[in-house]
């Protein structure tokens, strides 16, 4: 046993040397997430729309119902949903489930007809900073819509106050968003693109066959492709977390080991891709392109573009099937929220069951390629 594992530390040392001394592998490990975050983070913006919305009626009367009204005609809402409590905001808010709710104060109606200022409150999700932007201005045009068109507007603008709150992000500072988002999508590439060139990159010099021909059994082979990426990725998972928090200035409000957890089971997922990747790409050019080949989709299916509620039907079940569209709910929710364990706990069964279709497509593919 122990011979074994001592000949695991010496393959798992051999995948770090030949990792290390590739000046291509060094090159993606450091410089490009380390640019891209420092680029990224002031050049990239997006914009979103169509989203759901709450509306809390404590005023219930004929003028709150025309409000309401307003929200469900416009072009900029996605479902307007009625609820009953404060709480039913707060539980869907934290989940996720919507992005926006209006609480319509009880004396709505009687402000209004005295010719007073009536006062709704907008509850904002404060991790998405463009969407908390955006939503704040389509409440704003409705309302002063409504109260023209109510016959009590003037060429001002509307008298219906809004008070605004911007939850887990109080100033929508979208770099926050984007920072904890980014960091997420880079550690993702490093992994997936480590662990594609390590087959491949033994195809290419001529060493696959010396593998083969080796006293190590495919599990020990696999072992030692897997642990130095996934290593190598979690330290610069937490050199580029320590520069978001350091030099931008972005909140971490979640347990720090826990993310490192987290992150563990989502890049062990993508682990598995890339080594599928490696197994069936005869170069370091097929594997970087297969690559690719996955980052798209995955990226664009993650919820990071635009919100997975906007998408069709179909392709909202298929991105059960993406592990980066749970790292990055676990990923924004660590920053901006403090998620504890039973928020990351939903995303992490999804990650674990991709973790290991992925895993296991991966070594069955590589023990029929030493075969």
């Amino acid at each position: 046993m122990l011979k074994r594992f001592n000949m695991l530390s010496a393959l798992i040392k051999k995948e770090f040397l030949s990792i290390l001394k590739d000046p291509r592998s060094r090159m993606i490990i450091i410089m490009p997430p380390i640019l891209q975050l420092l680029i990224f983070a002031n050049a990239l913006t997006m914009e979103i729309k169509n989203v759901d919305m709450m509306v809390l009626d404590y005023c219930n009367t004929q003028e709150s119902r025309e409000l309401i009204a307003g929200f469900e005609h416009s072009k900029w809402f996605g479902k307007i949903i009625r609820v009953d409590s404060n709480e039913d905001i707060k539980k869907n808010i934290e989940t996720r489930k919507i992005e926006a709710a209006v609480i319509i104060n009880a004396d709505f109606d009687r402000k209004l007809k005295e010719g007073q200022p009536a006062a709704i409150q907008l509850i904002l999700d404060g991790r998405n900073p463009t969407t908390a932007a955006a939503m704040n201005g389509y409440v704003t045009q409705v309302a002063s819509t409504y109260y023209q068109l109510s016959g009590n507007g003037t060429a001002n603008g509307a008298a219906i106050g809004i008070e605004i709150r911007n939850w887990f992000n109080p100033d929508v500072i979208y770099q926050w968003y984007l920072l904890a988002t980014l960091i997420v999508m880079l550690a993702m590439m490093i992994t997936l693109i480590l662990t594609a060139f390590s087959v491949a990159r033994e195809r290419e010099l001529g060493t696959f066959e010396q593998l083969i021909v080796s006293p190590y059994n495919s599990l020990e082979i696999l072992l030692g492709k897997t642990i130095p990426p996934l290593i190598l990725s979690l330290l610069m998972l937490s050199l580029m977390t320590f520069l978001v928090i350091t030099f931008f200035g972005v909140p971490f409000n979640g347990s720090f080991l826990l993310f490192l957890f987290s992150a563990f089971i989502a890049l062990l997922s993508l682990v598995g891709v890339g080594l599928f990747i490696s197994s069936i790409s005869k170069n370091q050019q097929q594997a970087i392109l297969g690559v690719f080949t996955f980052m798209m989709p995955a990226i664009l299916l993650s919820g990071f573009v635009s919100p997975i509620e906007d998408m069709p039907q179909v392709l909202q079940y298929v991105t059960y099937l993406n592990p980066v569209r749970f790292f990055m709910n676990i990923g924004r929710g660590m920053f901006l929220k403090g998620m504890h364990f039973g928020d990351v706990f939903a995303n992490l069964v999804p990650l674990g069951i991709i973790a290991l279709i992925t895993l296991t497509l991966a070594a069955t593919t590589f023990k029929r390629k030493l075969e």
